[in-house]
């Protein structure tokens, strides 16, 4: 005869050890499987971490090319400044000299007149010098004058370039910033999908169920830290580019814990 009888304290009735073993055995496949879905998870993972790391390397090496440059051109533009400032000072005081030397003409010729008759040829012979000078200082007039314009385009060619180079500076910084942001988001993206995949358990899912949610919160927080970096450095382009005169610096970004 066969004992059908349960196997106390292991069963409480009939078929519970083969029915606990065949559970176990179905729990071990989907262990499997989460695992398998894991490792490509992963492998992935590390393939995106390593193209935004190089991106990110990039946009350094940009930035301190930019950097350097915009550098460059704040030491031209005192440069310039400085030159103009001491060019303006000479033009001032020959101005002054020209018309003191003027004056002095002046005075002469009205002696002159008052005593032509006496002194015709030597009149004659200062009027000439009076008249060469004029011709030299209407030509010398004229350079001055082609030198201001010269100076003037030059300096706003060196605002163009200034104004460029601070953009490109702040889309750089913009971009290193958001390429920052998006590797968190994907990584978070990475854990909340291997999350999503554990918790397809029934025995898993109450106890992942408050992690999936913070994972959740997390990479939505992280987007809109993005879309705020992105529209504060927008503004900032649209003042630069309107010719307003700005702090060149980064946003500040808010340092949103994981969970």
């Amino acid at each position: 005869e066969t004992n059908t009888l349960p196997f106390q304290p292991f069963e409480s009735q009939e078929g519970d050890i083969l029915r606990v073993e065949k559970e176990h055995q179905v729990l071990k496949e989907q262990l499997k499987e989460a695992e398998e879905k894991f490792q490509q998870l992963q492998s992935r993972s590390l393939e995106e971490t390593g193209a935004l790391e190089e991106l990110l390397k990039k946009s350094v090496e940009e930035t301190e090319v930019s950097q350097n440059e915009l550098d460059w051109f704040h030491q031209d533009s005192e440069t310039q400044g400085k030159k103009w400032q001491q060019e303006k000072k000479e033009i001032r005081e020959n101005l002054k000299s020209l018309r003191s030397t003027v004056k002095k003409h002046t005075d002469t010729n009205e002696r002159y007149l008052k005593t032509i008759e006496e002194k015709e040829k030597q009149y004659n012979a200062h009027l000439n010098t009076f008249l060469d000078t004029s011709n030299k200082f209407a030509n010398e007039k004229v350079k001055l004058e082609e030198l201001i314009k010269k100076s003037q385009d030059d300096c706003q060619e060196c605002v163009k370039r200034a104004v460029k180079a601070e953009i490109s500076v702040l889309h750089t910084w913009r971009d290193t910033q958001l390429w920052k942001l998006q590797g968190t988001v994907a990584k978070a993206g990475t854990t909340l999908s291997m999350l999503k995949a554990l918790s397809s358990s029934a025995s898993a899912a109450p106890v992942l169920d408050s992690h999936i949610k913070a994972w959740e919160t997390f990479i939505a927080n992280v987007k809109k830290q993005q879309e705020k970096v992105e529209a504060e450095y927008e503004l900032k382009v649209e003042l630069v580019k309107s010719g307003a005169r700005i702090s060149l610096q980064k946003v500040e970004c808010e340092d949103i814990p994981s969970p």
